[in-house]
């Protein structure tokens, strides 16, 4: 199995993790192993090789996967699994707010259980803990909306290492006032998010204490 991507350092590591992880997750289902399966790495996932990079921060790779979902930074959610509770590495502000044990009716917590990927375009109607969305950032602005815009759709996808061992979630949001004015994600941008929270697997950012 062969991967197309950019040169450069972090492109090869980045070809390299996506060949180990196409072949653990795509080829043990095909009965034929031994077709060769040429796997072509779409132009918009490209700068999730800059995530690799030591000493990256949660702020750079979520405005990386802003930038990659055509979404804002503050529509992004990282979280790493530690101890049985999901922590926020980012958004910033809600890293000292709280966790969520994954025994809990969240849904990130139901991601990492399942370990499957999540897509809802209704999610106003999902019933969920909207306690972390009416949190504010510090230094926000006084002129913005008493209660930040809440969320309409959600993606969210667990990352997993080689081992299948949960490491965390990532979730992309588009918020809004009005769902109808708001734009659903698609299949593609779900299997996007699950190529995403594979490289991110291997980021310094899920790997650091």
């Amino acid at each position: 199995m062969s991967l197309q991507a950019s040169s450069g350092a972090q492109s090869a590591r980045l070809q390299a993790f996506l060949n180990w992880f196409f072949c653990e997750h795509s080829m043990t289902h095909n009965p034929d192993h031994g077709v060769t399966e040429e796997i072509i790495l779409p132009d918009n996932l490209l700068p999730l090789g800059s995530v690799l990079g030591e000493g990256v921060t949660p702020l750079e790779v979520s405005m990386v996967l802003a930038k990659v979902f055509k979404v804002q930074y503050a529509e992004v959610a990282l979280l790493r699994l530690e101890g049985g509770l999901l922590k926020f590495l980012f958004p910033e502000h809600l890293r000292t707010t709280g966790a969520i044990p994954i025994s809990s009716k969240a849904v990130a917590a139901h991601t990492a259980l399942s370990k499957k990927a999540e897509i809802f375009n209704n999610f106003a109607r999902v019933k969920h803990a909207s306690i972390f969305e009416t949190i504010k950032a510090v230094g926000s602005e006084a002129d913005e909306p008493a209660q930040p815009a809440p969320i309409q759709k959600l993606m969210s996808v667990p990352i997993l290492d080689h081992k299948l061992t949960v490491l965390g979630v990532i979730q992309i949001s588009r918020k809004g006032l009005d769902p109808r004015f708001t734009q659903d994600f698609s299949r593609e941008d779900l299997h996007d998010l699950e190529l995403a929270a594979g490289v991110l697997a291997a980021s310094p950012v899920m790997l650091a204490n």
